[in-house]
């Protein structure tokens, strides 16, 4: 039986996969990384092949390439299959992305148990983000029970991390009393230290507590870096609680908080 052309050339496709694969391993971890985190265009086929012989960091890269169609056409359900394929052999940050997935409907239907399911994988083995999203989904109660207590200590794993959007929420959680006990002295240092990392939303919340507290200058600095940094949407809001003397004004409690 011969074969046909297009058997010989996905032989000699195969035949190359593999022969990158082959080279794959004898990189050094820096030069791999290097290669993983390059031009999706430029390393799509290096990508693939190593996806395709089970490397996971290869699979997730090829998973979001997949997702945001960068570097290759968009596929949200061939995405979806690559992340459940690192996920399977438990890398922490594929779980999240599957989560994430089943959280907004992209290659599959949109289940927020499932969603939450994944999402906890990911926190137990550590990854932040993950961490993030499943107190997200704890503290409003999106898939599973909501909880508070536990949302925050997720929150506070992230934090320490140094997540800065879990930094945020985290000094939500103390200002509101979500979880805790209300303490404006940690919400204060939590947004001091969201700020600090560069969340536009830790920024805002700092700069509002300090207004409320009066202390006016500095709020103002701290409004103006989250408006450099943020979407139009805060800079809008930033410009509603500001008086024409250009200090920040008696509105701020009203248009306090930027999750």
């Amino acid at each position: 039986m011969s074969l046909t052309a297009t058997d010989l050339a996905r032989v000699a496709a195969a035949d190359a996969s593999h022969e990158r694969f082959v080279h794959l391993q004898r990189m050094g971890h820096v030069e791999l990384r290097a290669l993983l985190s390059g031009d999706p265009r430029a390393a799509i086929d290096w990508i693939a092949s190593a996806a395709e012989h089970g490397l996971p960091a290869a699979q997730l890269r090829l998973g979001r390439m997949l997702l945001e169609g960068r570097g290759i056409a968009r596929d949200v359900a061939g995405a979806l299959a690559w992340f459940m394929r690192a996920a399977d052999q438990l890398d922490a940050e594929a779980m999240n992305m599957v989560g994430r997935c089943h959280e907004n409907g992209w290659g599959t239907t949109c289940n927020l148990g499932v969603a939450a399911h994944w999402y906890a994988r990911s926190a137990r083995r550590g990854h932040d983000w993950g961490q993030y999203n499943f107190g997200h989904v704890l503290l409003d109660g999106r898939g599973v029970d909501r909880d508070e207590v536990r949302a925050l200590a997720w929150y506070v794993r992230a934090a320490l991390q140094g997540h800065s959007r879990a930094m945020n929420l985290t000094g939500r959680c103390h200002e509101e009393g979500w979880g805790c006990a209300r303490d404006l002295h940690a919400a204060l240092e939590w947004y001091r230290r969201s700020a600090l990392a560069g969340c536009f939303r830790g920024q805002y919340n700092y700069a509002a507590l300090l207004a409320e507290q009066g202390l006016s200058e500095l709020a103002a600095e701290w409004f103006r870096r989250a408006a450099e940094g943020g979407t139009p949407a805060i800079r809008a809001r930033i410009a509603a609680l500001w008086t024409t003397d250009g200090r920040p004004g008696p509105r701020i409690r009203g248009l306090r908080h930027i999750v």
